[in-house]
């Protein structure tokens, strides 16, 4: 009898460990910092778990670059979806760490730009949305100015794969830490961190274990819709699909180079039991169109770290931004 191929469902787990990807995170922001004789780093804190993983990547690389962790410049940004459980978990997490963290409200400055431009603040459409996130990374920009300092940007492997990002909001910054570490694996690092290196229940680090923990249990969403009896408004996955699909299609379209048929036949195979052909089909079709057609953003996206074989980058898998989507995902420029 013919044995089955195995496929396995999570080929950037199996690449490497959580610790791996984390020591190249840190040590890659560390040399950049050291090169560009910066001292200072901004971001922004949500709640979530990119933004998590950004912070403990600058904490570890200030460790070992001997810089004090007051320059880890930290600041939530409160807006109209903000939910109390995302910014005490922020708070929890700096406390525990022995950052400080910085509160700046956006929503009165973002219903004094909705005058300005003529928004309707009661109209909860892709502007309502869009710019609360360049409001954001406005007040992160201006605020790194004022320190000498560089931006971090949070955003992952998966989310720049399917452009889930606002142009010139969120998708921008001066370095990209987690722009090469899929969902899963954010997930995957933020866990181990938790409960490997800061251990659980012993004193303030059990604090921030405590945070992450919650963290991992909080929905993914990017909080910009008005949150319903103080939770969670907006599912990312409910949108877009399950992010444990997305980077396996993200490794067999840019590591192992295959288009929409190769790539659903391997999807079926890994996933047998757990999804269905119809949707497997339907968030493979959602994939596909969203790497096709939000190339754009990813063309004029900042620096990041490369962790996994291959990511999203000038120099690595990439298309034209005019390229048009019909249906498959065309043949990329990829670099050796």
């Amino acid at each position: 009898m013919k044995k089955t191929e195995s496929i396995s469902a999570h080929p950037f787990r199996d690449w490497c460990s959580p610790e791996q990807v984390f020591r190249t995170q840190y040590i890659s922001l560390a040399i950049r910092l050291d090169r560009i004789g910066v001292k200072s780093v901004t971001l922004g804190l949500s709640g979530g778990l990119d933004s998590t993983l950004c912070l403990l990547v600058a904490f570890e690389a200030f460790k070992l670059l001997g810089l004090p962790k007051r320059d880890i410049r930290v600041y939530t940004m409160p807006g109209f979806g903000t939910t109390k459980r995302t910014k005490g978990n922020a708070e929890l997490l700096c406390e525990g760490l022995g950052i400080k963290v910085g509160t700046i409200d956006i929503t009165k400055a973002c219903l004094q730009h909705f005058k300005d431009i003529g928004q309707n603040p009661n109209r909860h459409d892709v502007t309502f949305e869009n710019a609360q996130a360049r409001m954001r990374t406005m007040v992160l920009m201006d605020k790194a100015n004022q320190t000498g300092g560089i931006v971090l940007g949070t955003g992952d492997m998966s989310e720049i794969a399917l452009g889930w990002c606002t142009y010139n909001g969120d998708h921008m910054s001066m370095f990209g830490v987690n722009a090469g570490v899929p969902k899963t694996v954010v997930r995957d690092v933020c866990r181990w961190y938790a409960t490997g290196v800061l251990q659980e229940g012993k004193g303030k680090t059990g604090m921030a274990a405590k945070a992450i923990l919650d963290i991992l249990d909080t929905p993914v969403s990017p909080e910009l819709l008005p949150s319903k009896g103080g939770k969670i408004a907006q599912r990312t996955e409910d949108r877009i699909g399950p992010y444990e699909l997305h980077d396996f299609f993200i490794w067999r379209a840019v590591v192992c180079g295959e288009r929409r048929k190769a790539i659903r036949t391997a999807a079926k195979k890994a996933f047998k039991g757990v999804y269905g052909e119809e949707e497997i089909e339907r968030w493979l079709d959602v994939f596909c169109r969203r790497l096709v057609t939000q190339a754009f953003k990813r063309n004029c996206a900042p620096d990041g770290i490369k962790v996994f074989p291959a990511y999203f980058g000038p120099d690595d898998w990439h298309i034209p931004s005019d390229t048009q989507y019909t249906g498959d995902i065309p043949c990329s420029r990829r670099h050796s």
